[in-house]
């Protein structure tokens, strides 16, 4: 046999293969190149366009997309107010949920933390035949063959404990457990979140509710002043410019009338958006009321911001990661140590021995060990110390973030004590507007309908009665807001029955 011919033969067979190989891998990628688009302008292969000249960007349609699926369940017929849609908010709002599966997930692993402490043990079962069939040459000029079988089983049971690191895994589950911690006054935060979302959309909608009403008496007005020109008109004492300004008096009140339902409509959607329900639900709502309000409120004393920050689930989930970083900077001291384990094993295990048809052999055999043992680092080229580095540097930054959403709570505290003092006392301003409007339209009216005074004096009456209203009717709507923001930012915001009624 020509063994340089065989040899470049096997050489070339190689070579063709592993070309054939390559060609194959690397043609599988340019035909997946066509499930992108073919160009920046047009449409993506997932649309199934074909269109060159106009092409189109719509993808295709899935029923699945458009499933809104809500668990809110209303009583067509029952008017809800505050308390009642913060309920409904609570169950059914996505945040609630997903702050819930945050600190369950927190929880879990405080519990994978703690299993660290304890010993790991796994059992392996093994068990395989191998059967060789060996040609031999035997005289005068004939071939014999040897078959050989082997099979075994083998079935152990191995135990591993850590006993002792220098407290690096207690420190890890200690900064497990901080952080279950800062899940779980995290999650009461995303309550106190959705309550003060909700209150101030349902302190908005009332407003809209209150500015609808107010067009509404408007055009009522712009209708009585109307009538009057009318009259004066059929006795001869309205000129034609006097009979056009009233009729655009009633145009623009029906305009404000259009305009102040529209935001009703926009408002009740912000508040179902608050509450995380569907946008299509129809719910009676019921009035905010006129409600009375003080006259002013005194500003926070540092004893007062004290005690609020004490209970602001955003300081306290700061504070509890500030912990956790600290006992993460113990964990990454403890890699500088030894650690000292047990380990144990439980084997047995049977094999078989056969060779052309001889008696088979077996043997079985059962093992069993108990192995201490200590790791010491010696080098790992800066691993351990970048570690602790980047430890320490994140506790920096955690003491940091605590400062600062200190400061930035007791900011929002006086910020929002300030805008509630502004809305209280411009409440009060336009309440005494809306009087002294009051009486400045009745005797305008009044006097135009006895002659002795102007169209132009009765509208102007009438657009400053609108107006002080309107403000009236948003500055009590603002201080709602505002008190309710308040008692949000102090960490009092807790509950459906805690908001401001």
């Amino acid at each position: 046999m020509d063994w340089h011919a065989l040899s470049q033969t096997l050489r070339l067979r190689c070579r063709l293969a592993m070309l054939a190989v390559c060609m194959t891998v690397g043609g599988c990628a340019p035909p997946s190149l066509k499930l992108a688009p073919l160009a920046p302008d047009q449409p993506s292969a997932f649309n199934g366009s074909t269109s060159d000249r106009r092409p189109d960007f719509r993808i295709p349609s899935n029923p699945a997309l458009g499933d809104i699926t809500s668990n809110a369940a209303v009583d067509t017929k029952r008017v809800y107010g505050l308390p009642a849609l913060i309920d409904i908010a609570q169950r059914n709002n996505p945040s609630t949920h997903i702050a819930w599966e945050s600190a369950r997930q927190a929880a879990l692993a405080v519990g994978m933390a703690e299993s660290t402490l304890l010993p790991h043990i796994a059992a392996n079962a093994i068990a395989g035949q191998q059967q060789v069939a060996t040609t031999l040459a035997a005289p005068p000029q004939s071939m014999r063959t040897v078959d050989v079988n082997l099979k075994g089983e083998s079935a152990a049971v191995a135990a591993q404990w850590l006993i002792f690191d220098f407290g690096q895994r207690a420190a890890l589950v200690d900064a497990a457990k901080h952080g279950s911690v800062a899940a779980n006054v995290s999650f009461d935060g995303a309550h106190q979140k959705l309550i003060s979302d909700v209150t101030r959309s349902y302190y908005q909608y009332g407003a809209a509710v209150e500015g609808q009403h107010i067009a509404e008496q408007a055009v009522r007005n712009s209708n009585a002043i109307r009538d009057a020109v009318a009259q004066q008109q059929a006795n001869n004492r309205a000129t034609v410019v006097e009979v056009a300004q009233a009729r655009q008096q009633v145009v623009q009140a029906e305009l404000r009338r259009v305009r102040a339902q529209g935001i009703v409509r926009d408002s009740y959607q912000t508040l179902l958006s608050a509450m995380g329900v569907k946008p299509t639900l129809r719910i009676k709502i019921g009035s905010t009321g006129k409600r009375r309000l003080p006259p002013t409120i005194d500003a926070p004393t540092e004893a007062i911001i004290r005690r609020a920050l004490a209970q602001r689930p955003d300081i306290a989930a700061s504070y509890a990661a500030l912990k956790a970083s600290k006992s993460a900077v113990t964990a990454a001291e403890a890699e500088f140590l030894p650690k000292v384990f047990v380990a144990g094993a439980l084997a047995t295990g049977t094999h078989g021995f056969n060779v052309n048809g001889l008696p088979t052999i077996n043997t079985q055999a059962t093992g069993i060990g108990v192995l201490f043992g200590a790791t010491v680092p010696l080098f790992d080229a800066g691993l351990r110390s970048a570690q602790l580095a980047k430890a320490e540097s994140q506790v920096a930054a955690a003491e940091q973030n605590f400062k600062k959403a200190q400061m930035d709570a007791a900011t929002q505290i006086i910020v929002a004590s300030n805008s509630l003092r502004t809305a209280l006392e411009s409440y009060h301003a336009a309440s005494e507007l809306v009087r002294t409007a009051s009486i400045t339209h009745d005797a305008a009216v009044e006097a135009y309908r006895n002659g002795v005074g102007t169209v132009t004096a009765a509208t102007e009456a009438d657009t400053g009665l609108l107006n002080a209203r309107l403000a009236q009717a948003d500055a009590h709507a603002a201080s709602l807001i505002a008190a309710a923001d308040l008692a949000f930012v102090m960490g009092a915001l807790t509950s459906s029955q805690r908001v401001p009624r």
